[in-house]
């Protein structure tokens, strides 16, 4: 029998160790791969997506709830930059998870995450397409949105398919807009445009109102919100692969890029409350973009087209970081063979690229778009993503948190959290299961006037129905039973 001679290159010798070889071009650096996260998190994306719900269910003291968010994904940071050490890999939530407590679990944490990554897809390129449309000139109706968005997706799987370096490059450009967007504009906001006393940030303007006069009712919607902004950075380890010493830098880039987004977003939505001329008006309802009616209030109507346009990069940014983070993961579990048609899922070409999972990834996207037609359907998606997202944290922290108790996993990689362990990590248990919780609890006042009830239960009602077609293949197909050997 011929001994398998170990590659010479430390990177790909650890992966060889954890049963597969080198596939990916590992062209990626530290902070290559920290502006993956940042991109993938995106202060520009988060804000937008959040600063109108927060407003309207808490008023200017919603502000709060951000720096408490991103406490809580601290706790799980901790916990993943451990994994990230000593587990080198793409597709965390599979591949970490299956290590600690077995095959099936590791399956079902895999499929959760990869059906919430893929409605994360659909919700960058929704609310991105908006902006392009802006830019020329077009009418945001159903139809033109669905359109643009779909053309938002191609763009970014076919910068995902050129080369990890391309990918690079143009996240660097994204990330470009990102700091003009969210330093140059956050900054001049609070020193040359404030209209509001910092008095405000303590006061609800009557948005308790929605919730029969409960504040905390209103402040636990906003932390729902908030949720949604600190979420993307696990993109991080999605290009363990393509990242060179993974091992030590993985961990240092996703600290990187949620505390850096962190502060941005926190700097920004302080900035734009601040700023906004009219608050009473967008907790009554009648601002339904109060970030660019801030800027444009600030610097004038001129900047309305080149704002759009240093958005509409941000979000392509997010798209390509978001669209990658999905591939790896597709590609990761494909690896064994556990998913249908594993085989083209799992195909490399010439320059390195898992393109399979990159067209896979793609048409999920554009199909999920489809729902934009009937906005109550794509709402439910946009609902679940957040709320999916959180479980696949959830059950990689309680993976860890078993597994740490049972004394079947002692972590030995270079990122460890010793005897404070076990306590950070159920501490980041608590907070994701209270936070999944609250993403997920139905609430009229996060949907929609009018909304259908199945939209205003869209989280729990598509949580439970992936679970169920999880573990119905699980029990049918038992894929776990191929990682026996592993």
């Amino acid at each position: 029998m011929t001994a398998v001679t170990p590659p010479a290159d430390p990177d790909a010798a650890r992966l060889q160790e954890l049963g597969y070889r080198q596939e990916l071009a590992r062209g990626l650096h530290v902070y290559d791969n920290a502006a993956l996260g940042f991109a993938a998190i995106s202060p520009v994306v988060g804000l937008y997506a959040v600063v109108l719900v927060g407003l309207t269910v808490a008023g200017p003291a919603w502000v709060w709830v951000l720096p408490i968010a991103l406490i809580g994904q601290c706790l799980l940071l901790a916990v993943y930059a451990e994994l990230a050490s000593e587990f080198p890999i793409a597709g965390g939530a599979y591949q970490w998870s299956r290590r600690l407590l077995g095959g099936g679990y590791g399956w079902f944490s895999g499929w959760v995450a990869i059906c919430a990554y893929c409605a994360a897809n659909t919700t960058i390129a929704y609310l991105g397409a908006p902006w392009a449309l802006t830019l020329f000139g077009i009418s945001p109706e159903p139809n033109a949105i669905v359109f643009a968005g779909m053309a938002f997706v191609v763009v970014c799987a076919l910068v995902g398919a050129l080369s990890v370096d391309v990918l690079g490059r143009v996240i660097r450009v994204g990330i470009a807009a990102e700091i003009v967007a969210s330093v140059g504009i956050g900054i001049a906001l609070l020193l040359a445009f404030r209209t509001q006393p910092v008095s405000v940030l303590t006061d609800t303007l009557g948005s308790e109102a929605l919730f029969d006069g409960s504040v905390g009712a209103g402040m636990l919607a906003a932390l729902a919100v908030g949720g949604w902004v600190f979420i993307g950075f696990d993109a991080c380890v999605g290009a363990s692969e393509e990242t060179r010493r993974a091992a030590h830098h993985v961990p240092r880039a996703i600290w990187i890029a949620l505390l850096s987004v962190g502060a941005l977003v926190i700097l920004n939505a302080f900035a734009v409350t601040l700023a906004h001329p009219d608050l009473e008006k967008v907790v009554a309802g009648g601002d339904p973009d109060p970030v660019a009616t801030s800027v444009v209030a600030s610097f004038g109507s001129w900047s309305d087209k080149p704002f759009a346009a240093v958005v509409l990069a941000a979000f392509l940014a997010c798209g390509i970081a978001a669209q990658a983070l999905t591939a790896r993961t597709i590609f990761s579990i494909a690896r064994d063979d556990v998913l249908p048609a594993s085989r083209f899922l799992r195909r490399v070409d010439r320059r390195q690229a898992p393109v399979g999972a990159i067209a896979t990834t793609a048409v999920a996207a554009c199909l999920g778009l489809l729902l934009g037609l009937h906005s109550a359907a794509v709402g439910s998606l946009i609902t679940f993503g957040t709320a999916g997202i959180y479980v696949a944290f959830l059950l990689v922290a309680l993976a860890a948190l078993i597994a740490r108790v049972r004394g079947s996993w002692i972590p030995s990689g270079q990122v460890r959290l010793g005897r404070a362990g076990v306590v950070i990590n159920a501490l980041a248990v608590a907070w994701l299961s209270f936070e999944t919780v609250n993403i997920a609890w139905p609430r009229t006042s996060l949907a929609p006037p009018g909304a259908p009830a199945y939209q205003v239960w869209a989280a729990v009602i598509v949580l439970a129905a992936i679970g169920a077609a999880g573990t119905a293949y699980l029990l049918v197909a038992r894929p776990h039973k191929k990682l026996a050997g592993r």
